[in-house]
């Protein structure tokens, strides 16, 4: 194929050997087995697929394989967007894509940091939301919505508010679900 001449995303999924794309509302979404989703990831790469616009989790919990990783990949120039996905059981580690697109540093690391799902060959598996050794995955869905009862003090309500006579107000002394920051004026 000459070379000013993109190749279409049909192509690109022949080349990926995906024959049951989904297609929904202009978005393509594949499914892949987490044994190929390494080498799928950087033939897309190779593909020119050079952004990876965001790496995410799904907790389906209850089902087995209870994750999902999804991929969401760019060319340049924003002519053709593509959603990998993968299934992985719980305490699976899935393979790094650090190696194709610096960016899944951070990305992965939150997911870990969020779900717990750990990936091989990261060069700095950290968490990078919570403080080492929260115990806890926040976005799992077993995770109660109120939080846990921790160690660490309530310094969000333990004195006056940094932001006080701004645009946002907070109840000092209130719990976590009602303590929310809120614009004022509203209740």
């Amino acid at each position: 194929m000459p070379k000013d001449r993109p190749m279409s995303i049909a192509d690109d999924l022949q080349a990926l050997g995906q024959s049951n794309p989904i297609e929904f509302r202009g978005e393509t979404t594949i499914n892949v087995g987490l044994s190929s989703l390494y080498a799928i990831l950087q033939r897309c790469k190779e593909l020119g697929y050079e952004l990876l616009l965001d790496i995410s989790s799904l907790d389906h919990m209850g089902s087995e394989p209870r994750f999902e990783m999804v991929y969401e990949l760019a060319t340049l120039d924003d002519s053709k967007h593509l959603r990998v996905k993968a299934k992985v059981a719980e305490g699976v580690d899935v393979p790094s894509a650090v190696k194709l697109w610096k960016t899944a540093n951070w990305h992965e690391r939150e997911v870990y940091d969020m779900m717990g799902i750990k990936f091989s060959g990261h060069p700095q598996m950290e968490r990078i939301l919570m403080w080492e050794g929260f115990p806890y995955f926040p976005l799992r869905k077993d995770f109660p919505l109120a939080g846990k009862e921790s160690e660490m003090p309530d310094v969000a309500f333990s004195g006056v508010a940094p932001l006080e006579g701004g645009p946002f107000v907070t109840s000092p002394g209130s719990t976590r679900e009602t303590g929310e920051p809120r614009a004022k004026g509203e209740s």
